[in-house]
């Protein structure tokens, strides 16, 4: 399992400010900081950009690129946002994310497939939900597998997301626990009769409420022994650190 620091992202009040000034140091200090934490990527999100503001994405990428050497994850909903990032790159990054909607398949997929680069696969529908069953959840893998494939992916470079909840939802605790199952059926090669790669932000389970930190450190231990990749997570929490170390010691002990 590998870690990918998601501090670099505009719902970040630090990275906002530096953004809206085009102030390069806050965020080459914090991602030279996810490189002393241990990552082994960095995603970078900006969040909303209004249209006179697409270039702050490859202000982002610039920024990081010249403070450290970390491959990037390149993360937005928006096919322009991920474009104007893609042609500031040196390497090629992972794209985050394809869902079933209409717009990402049209657009974020092509995107991938021209750049040749390894693309997130949410397990979202087309109204940007995600199923909380793992029965569910392996039908729209598969459909999107087979959309991503025909759209000229190749299948080790797809990575996907079961899409971890809220804990203010009311079924947090099932989807977590058909998330995690879903994490195992996938890296043991249950689903598409080869194990595939995937990734979780681990954040999502605590954004904009106050669940105890734990959920997150215990959600890490839960995927980790179901075999995940990538470890989407705020590596300035030195708890969730702490807690990938021990796991990490304990998978390959």
């Amino acid at each position: 399992m590998m870690i990918a620091a998601d501090n670099i992202q505009g719902l970040n009040p630090v990275i906002a400010q530096a953004m809206a000034q085009l102030n390069p140091q806050p965020i080459a200090d914090l991602a030279k900081l996810c490189v002393q934490r241990g990552a082994h990527y960095i995603d970078i999100n900006p969040g909303y950009l209004s249209k006179r503001n697409l270039d702050r994405m490859a202000f982002l990428v610039e920024t990081v690129q010249e403070a450290v050497s970390l491959p990037l994850i390149l993360d937005s909903p928006h096919p322009e946002i991920l474009a104007r990032g893609l042609a500031a790159c040196r390497e090629t990054p992972i794209l985050n994310a394809l869902s079933l909607e209409e717009r990402k398949i049209q657009e974020i997929l092509p995107l991938a497939v021209e750049h040749d680069a390894k693309l997130v696969i949410l397990l979202m529908d087309e109204r940007s939900f995600s199923p909380a069953s793992v029965d569910e959840k392996v039908a729209l893998a598969l459909q999107l597998r087979e959309m991503a494939l025909a759209g000229g992916m190749k299948s080790d470079s797809l990575i996907f997301d079961p899409v971890l909840p809220n804990m203010s939802w009311d079924d947090a605790y099932f989807r977590i626990s058909h998330g995690v199952k879903m994490v195992r059926l996938m890296a043991g090669g249950a689903i598409f009769d080869e194990p595939v790669m995937t990734i979780a932000g681990l954040s999502n389970l605590r954004s904009g409420n106050t669940s105890p930190s734990q959920i997150e450190t215990t959600c890490l231990a839960l995927l980790a022994g179901a075999g995940l990749s990538i470890a989407l997570m705020n590596v300035t929490k030195p708890e969730n650190i702490q807690q990938f170390t021990v796991v990490h010691s304990m998978i390959n002990a």
